[in-house]
């Protein structure tokens, strides 16, 4: 039963509330405010693309993935940069359904692929993405430059 949807600006509201949780779950500081802007823009400048969860009626969960672009392919890469269930609504097959909308994407767009990072420690996403068709790909070194304004 498919519980996922495209993202419109309707959603902006709830789906702001649960990008809160998900930054604050990366240890962020709360800012609803900032989120809902944050979301607005990408939805109105079409950065990324959103897809939402729902049970009846409430948003429980989100993917948002922004357009990359491999050189050697010649070809777009959608990059899976944020993926979330509500925690009282996780274990009921939505995040294996956003990813499912994510797949759908990159077929539909004439992309390579999906490409995400999540950390070692992640139990959970270490064992969800290899089973939904991702692959490890461990040789090469992920590096990281931040700049500090």
């Amino acid at each position: 039963m498919k519980n996922t949807r495209k993202s419109t600006i309707q959603d902006l509201t709830q789906l702001a509330e649960l990008f809160d949780q998900y930054r604050v779950f990366y240890h962020k500081e709360s800012d609803i405010p900032a989120a809902e802007n944050f979301l607005k823009e990408r939805i109105e400048n079409k950065d990324s693309e959103i897809f939402v969860a729902e049970e009846n009626g409430n948003l429980v969960g989100f993917v948002q993935l922004y357009p990359i672009f491999s050189s050697t392919r010649m070809k777009p890469y959608w990059l899976l940069n944020d993926l979330y269930v509500n925690e009282n609504h996780r274990g009921k097959g939505f995040s294996k359904e956003l990813i499912e909308e994510a797949k759908q994407l990159a077929k539909s767009t004439d992309a390579c692929g999906v490409l995400l990072e999540t950390g070692k420690s992640n139990d959970v996403g270490n064992q969800l993405y290899p089973a939904c068709g991702f692959e490890l790909y461990d040789s090469v070194n992920f590096y990281e430059w931040t700049n500090n304004l």
